[in-house]
């Protein structure tokens, strides 16, 4: 059986970018900072924001134009080293 890559991303496009972590004040501030860090004038409008059931937790879900795969594992590698933020999707 042939092994099976990766499909390719065709960049720049739309990319979502989906953070989960503890439900705190500097959350959304936290991931703001780094999208506009990296992907600088994404649509802060098309930003949604979804509580868990309890409250406890957020999942963050920002489309930014990805310019490349630098770009990404950047933004990824900020957010993941931040203890409020529990995954990056």
């Amino acid at each position: 059986m042939p092994e099976q890559s990766a499909p390719k991303i065709e960049f720049p496009c739309d990319y979502p970018i989906k953070v989960m972590g503890k439900a705190a004040p500097g959350l959304h501030s936290l991931v703001m900072e780094v999208m506009e860090r990296h992907a600088p004038g994404f649509d802060e409008t098309a930003v949604s924001i979804r509580d868990s059931r309890h409250g406890n937790f957020q999942a963050i879900t920002v489309i930014i134009t990805a310019t490349g795969e630098a770009q990404l594992t950047a933004i990824f590698e900020d957010l993941k080293h931040n203890p409020l933020v529990q995954m990056v999707l």
